[in-house]
């Protein structure tokens, strides 16, 4: 069986997220993935675990965590979702990504158990999208025999496959409205489900947010008796402009100096979420993290496509994953502090439908000169006449092409010598970074 063919039958499972209006919902049931998970050998029982939710800043976080753990001499397992561009970033080991053979081998694995629990009732219905890559990624993690695994939320945290595992340590970064119809309709409500990664007893990191999610999460973690860990210590002192890119703080009776290649203020608050979670590991659970560790992992974290800036063909650009609001924001004042004085000419723009695309357009497209909108290749991707309306309800000077690569084209004639952002989705960036680094002439 060949990686492409495990790709193939991947990419048919339409996320449940996105099924047609008037489809039966999925039930989603942890029961489910741990029978899945059993007939597999249970591998989430073979390596300690940490879990992280929230809206955004998991990803940041998780991978600025996997990084420190690596750098301290862990074999260190980070499964992350979505992906920029390949499926297999999802599952790594040490930076490095699952290779095609072990993904295709351990695919139809999965794919084989799964469908004989189907055939004999143990399972009510084949696993979801997320389910198979959750099950496979910690097949791949105990097979390979690594220490510890960070895991990051792909939705909620209740409910998700990944809250199979049993935490050293939760990790809540920053709450906000995202995923409404499916998480409910406001602040308290999406709190609840991302506080289910949360157990008795255990350890929950995070830092002081929207009021409505603090209650949540204090209230869920005193009826736990659990731990409550402030990463606030961990943030910089204030600095007067607001700009600084490195700084330090004190943690495991030392100076770390703190410089992470991920740009923005408000990764300062994932680095601190991360540095946190990796003072706790070690002297709680006995890890061999170290100052000098903790600074040297956060310099060598690798995230792309988080305020990333890559000059192709005359044009600096600026490509950044915001897909929702609180998002969007954070990537409007990050540019403000990356581009100075510099005013980007030209936003490239999309999103998926599920998303608020008035509201984002409102925060975001004011900020250029012009607007190109474009479809993504997802059949989940917002109707090219309905980014076109949020466009023109702001003022914008906005056009619309048929597809990234002509907009990039347009845009590399529109901005030479300028700069340009790409943002809105991960789909949208994924294929436009694909385009700029690899393909000769994409951007003229």
């Amino acid at each position: 069986m060949s990686y492409q063919m495990a790709i193939d039958q991947l990419n048919a499972m339409v996320p449940e997220l996105y099924r047609d209006a008037g489809q039966p919902r999925r039930k989603f049931s942890l029961d489910q993935v741990r029978t899945l998970l059993h007939a597999l050998g249970d591998p989430q029982n073979r390596f300690r675990s940490v879990l992280i939710a929230g809206t955004n800043g998991k990803g940041s976080t998780a991978a600025t965590l996997a990084s420190i753990l690596t750098t301290s001499g862990l074999k260190t397992g980070l499964y992350t979702s979505p992906h920029l561009e390949r499926v297999n970033e999802r599952i790594r080991i040490d930076r490095a990504e699952i290779s095609d053979e072990d993904f295709a081998r351990l695919y139809f694995r999965v794919q084989d158990e799964a469908q004989q629990l189907v055939l004999n009732g143990s399972l009510p219905q084949p696993p979801s999208y997320f389910e198979m890559l959750t099950a496979l990624g910690l097949n791949y993690f105990a097979e390979r025999g690594i220490e510890v695994a960070v895991l990051e939320v792909g939705m909620g945290g209740r409910l998700d496959a990944t809250n199979v595992a049993e935490p050293l340590v939760s990790i809540i970064t920053d709450i906000s409205l995202d995923h409404m119809e499916w998480l409910g309709p406001t602040i308290t409500a999406i709190a609840r489900e991302k506080a289910g990664i949360l157990r008795p007893g255990g350890t929950m990191i995070t830092l002081p947010q929207h009021p409505e999610a603090n209650q949540v999460l204090g209230e869920t973690a005193a009826e736990l008796g659990m731990r409550v860990v402030s990463a606030a210590p961990f943030m910089p002192a204030p600095e007067r402009d607001g700009s600084t890119e490195e700084y330090g703080v004190e943690a495991l009776s030392d100076r770390i100096h703190v410089k992470s290649p991920l740009k923005g203020a408000h990764q300062r608050r994932n680095v601190a979420l991360a540095i946190a979670s990796a003072v706790e590991l070690a002297e709680r659970h006995g890890f061999p993290v170290t100052a000098e560790s903790i600074g040297q992992g956060i310099r060598q974290t690798q995230w792309p496509g988080r305020l990333e800036q890559i000059t192709r063909d005359g044009v600096d650009w600026v490509l950044d994953v915001a897909h929702n609001p609180a998002g969007v924001w954070a990537l409007r004042a990050g540019l403000r502090g990356l581009l100075g004085i510099r005013k980007p000419e030209v936003l490239i723009f999309s999103c998926l439908r599920d998303k608020p695309v008035t509201e984002m357009a409102q925060i975001l497209f004011p900020l250029f000169a012009r607007v190109i909108v474009t479809p993504i290749h997802t059949a989940r991707g917002a109707r090219i006449e309905d980014l076109l309306a949020a466009a023109n309800a702001t003022g914008s000077n906005a056009v619309a092409v048929d597809s990234v690569g002509e907009a990039l084209r347009l845009t590399g004639k529109d901005a030479r010598g300028g700069v340009a952002v790409i943002s809105g989705s991960v789909y949208l960036v994924g294929e436009a970074r694909t385009l700029l680094l690899t393909l000769k002439g994409g951007a003229e």
